[in-house]
């Protein structure tokens, strides 16, 4: 039989700590950390893990940081990534996006959601742990990862190829709602790519255009979108055309090259080779002998260091019934005595390459709202920071009453 938790004393103590989290997450939304840009909130967070007692801060040579609670052979992780995208059209906002605003019940700016409202409740769940000795025979790792933004997974690759961290479960704390959320589409950034001949505009019947070769491919590219497979849990598949591109000698001249960029949402069952294979028998594609391919990502993190890899993120779902799903369910029930809505992300998160690329089980629970991620005048809610940072500290407890059986 597991061993009893004081659960009301878990939720008084993240009350009780609120201040200095909302605090904490103002100071990181005041920071500028675009991907590839995150070195001074990485320092922010490393300060402030250090004051709430986490017993080892490091940051690994990709920039990543990884904040320990506890010495025991279970490794538990959380993952918040702590990059966030641009701000913009700047006049889209109504206050400062990163002086932000803050009220009785939200804050406002820039990553409130997406994501540094979960960095703030895993932070004082560490102290929430250490202040009622919560600790067991597991090993927290708290990680704020970096170029999430730019290519969702890369920063998880690093963790798990080279610093050989093997959790056996993850908590993305991605924003949920307070909701539990065990999966989503996976993605893909492809490009397609025709070919032509340049000559004088004033002549085009002596060249050859890439940009009328696109014309028809574009067409059965939105055909294609409409007939992509469903699945009852995650949704359908879906592909739209997010970029184009064109070279040509001048505003004169035949365009002798033409490419776009496909944002392909990939369900249930569907693989990147699918993907590629749909698009390249495409009769259009193969009239205009046009190029298929995935994109790389090869950025440099804020060390410098580049970590290669191809821009697929794979789909995945975590079973209901798996322990680390169960493990929340269990802890939001003991909580607030109510049910969850177990549930799945619409967009994606460093899962994709956790438990789509390595079969690392993950499950999502986070402060602030999907709808909230980009959106000018950013915003998360000061209740949900509470709620995360009490599950946060409950949920390794109940997980290891629950497989060791305390």
């Amino acid at each position: 039989m597991g061993a009893i938790i004081n659960k009301a004393e878990i939720l008084k103590r993240a009350e009780r700590n609120k201040s200095d989290m909302f605090k904490f997450l103002r100071d990181m939304i005041a920071i500028p950390s675009e991907s590839s840009n995150e070195k001074k909130v990485i320092e922010r967070i490393k300060e402030e893990m250090l004051k709430v007692g986490f017993d080892k801060v490091d940051i690994d040579p990709m920039g990543n940081i990884l904040g320990y609670i506890g010495h025991g052979k279970h490794i538990i992780a959380m993952d918040a990534h702590i990059d966030t995208v641009s701000i913009g059209d700047i006049n889209l906002w109504e206050n400062d996006p990163y002086k932000g605003y803050e009220d009785d019940e939200v804050i406002g700016g820039r990553g409130g959601s997406d994501q540094e409202g979960g960095m703030a409740s895993m932070v004082y769940a560490g102290k929430i742990i250490k202040e009622l000795h919560l600790e067991d025979d597991y090993t927290l790792i708290v990680t704020g990862t970096v170029q999430e933004e730019d290519c969702d997974g890369l920063p998880w690759q690093y963790i798990i190829n080279e610093s050989k961290i093997i959790p056996e479960f993850v908590v993305i704390t991605e924003p949920t709602s307070c909701n539990i959320y065990r999966g989503h589409r996976g993605r893909m950034e492809i490009k397609v790519t025709t070919h032509g001949i340049s000559c004088h505009g004033s002549a085009p019947e002596r060249g050859d255009n890439a940009i009328f070769k696109m014309a028809p491919i574009l067409n059965e590219l939105k055909e294609l979108n409409e007939r992509l497979i469903d699945n009852a849990f995650l949704g359908k598949g879906t592909l739209t055309v997010s970029e184009i591109f064109f070279s040509s000698p001048s505003r004169c001249a035949v365009a002798d090259g033409c490419s776009v960029s496909i944002d392909r949402r990939l369900t249930d069952k569907e693989t990147w080779e699918y993907a590629i294979a749909q698009i390249k028998d495409l009769p259009s594609v193969k009239e205009a002998k046009a190029e298929v391919e995935m994109y790389n990502y090869e950025r440099p993190s804020y060390t410098g260091l580049i970590y290669p890899t191809e821009c697929y993120f794979p789909t995945w779902v975590l079973p209901e019934q798996h322990v680390a799903c169960q493990t929340l369910v269990e802890s939001y029930i003991g909580l607030f005595n109510k049910e969850p809505l177990v549930d799945k992300w619409t967009f994606s998160t460093n899962a994709v390459s956790i438990m789509g690329r390595y079969n690392i089980p993950c499950i999502g629970f986070g402060p602030g709202h999907e709808d909230q991620a980009h959106a000018p005048n950013e915003k998360t809610w000061k209740d949900e920071l509470v709620k995360c940072a009490a599950m946060y500290a409950l949920i390794p407890k109940i997980y290891m009453n629950k497989t060791i059986g305390k």
